[in-house]
């Protein structure tokens, strides 16, 4: 767990999580993780966030089943962003959709 320490968690102990399919490398979401929610997704191998709207620790897949199995963990080279390649088990998306990126510039739903 050494890496956690180079993290830079912003002013509020976050830091922002893109996750990625670690197969066909589409972008699934993007969300934020605090040191306690990155120590479990080391820990548990399964992704947890911090919910800004909700301010409390989120293990993805709790409540939909959709659970995302850590396969790859990097960091930026300024260490204020990871990238988390998983395994995604249904939608990442609480909307249904695979992806939180289903929109393009025109507001056209493309995935």
């Amino acid at each position: 767990m050494n890496f956690i320490e180079e993290l830079k968690f912003d002013e509020k102990g976050l830091i922002p999580v893109i996750t990625q399919d670690y197969e066909n490398g589409q972008v699934l979401m993007l969300a934020y993780a605090n040191r306690e929610a990155v120590m479990l997704t080391l820990e548990k191998g399964t992704v947890h966030y911090y919910s800004r709207s909700r301010q409390e620790l989120w293990h993805k897949g709790d409540t939909s089943g959709h659970f995302q199995t850590v396969k790859e963990i990097f960091y930026d080279c300024d260490g204020d962003a990871l990238l988390i390649k998983v395994e995604q088990k249904g939608a990442a998306c609480h909307t249904g959709k695979r992806s939180c990126f289903y929109r393009n510039s025109r507001g056209e739903v493309i995935l």
